[in-house]
């Protein structure tokens, strides 16, 4: 039996392959299952509290301490263990530059990207994951969107840590 998806059913696929460039040394790390659209982005995007091309979008870091609740955890009063880094990188990570929203009638898709982020001469330790999330100055209205796990900890020493984005962009929607 076919099980077909009813017409305006979304799936979110994430392309959270992300390539890390440290010290000039090109890490990838793997697609990992514990990559999360977290659920409350799910419902703020279709009820238009978050807005990807205008809103402030940031990416932090966190260690593997930092555990993953694709139901509980909602903005950014709920990370814990993010990095400690210094040089380029401060708290609450970095905002995405050069965003865009864009479709593709082909592919029938829709697709966020954003330019590259490097925390450059930074000392960054046990990175493990990255949280993006929408930044409205408040913790507790900051709101999750997704996590992209690393696979393995990441570090820096005085050096350019670069969160390379996949090709496909950092999230798409598709059907």
């Amino acid at each position: 039996m076919n099980k077909r998806k009813p017409k305006g059913f979304l799936n979110f696929k994430p392309f959270v392959l992300a390539f890390l460039l440290i010290f000039s040394a090109f890490l990838a790390p793997s697609l990992s299952a514990d990559d999360v659209i977290y659920n409350s982005f799910k419902q703020k995007i279709m009820d238009g509290s978050i807005d990807l091309d205008t809103d402030t979008i940031k990416v932090a870091l966190v260690t593997s301490s930092y555990t993953v609740s694709q139901d509980d955890h909602e903005d950014y009063a709920d990370i814990t263990n993010e990095v400690p880094g210094t040089g380029e990188y401060v708290t609450g990570g970095a905002t995405l530059a050069s965003k865009a929203v864009t479709k593709n009638n082909t592919d029938n898709v829709g697709k966020f990207d954003a330019a590259d982020v490097t925390w450059a001469a930074s000392t960054i330790a046990n990175a493990r994951g990255a949280i993006v999330y929408k930044d409205s100055g408040v913790a507790a209205t900051s709101w999750f969107i997704m996590y992209i796990d690393f696979g393995a900890d990441k570090s820096s020493t005085a050096g350019d840590f670069t969160l390379r984005w996949h090709a496909n962009g950092i999230l798409t929607l598709g059907d």
